[in-house]
């Protein structure tokens, strides 16, 4: 099963340099071998379903250690066509 997260953290800071609590979250999913798609509203990343739920448990815990208030997140899952 390959799984797509979308999610948000919160407080946004406007223009510039991203949140360190945005940064966190970003990192730690690099760390779990993924390569986000890191946008200023939000970050994106997919993978089979045991390495993003992994990641995503971390991303909650850096960024709300980082300072973040508030973390959106939104998950689908999609049956993988390998074989």
């Amino acid at each position: 099963m390959i799984l797509r997260a979308e999610f948000t953290t919160e407080p946004f800071e406007g223009e510039g340099e991203p949140p360190a609590h945005a940064v966190a979250a970003r990192d730690a999913l690099r760390t779990a071998g993924l390569e986000p798609d890191f946008g200023p509203l939000g970050t994106a990343i997919q993978g089979d379903r045991q390495t993003v739920l992994a990641a995503l448990a971390e991303v909650l815990d850096v960024a709300l250690g980082a300072g973040a208030a508030r973390i959106t997140l939104q998950v689908t899952a999609e049956e993988s066509t390998e074989g």
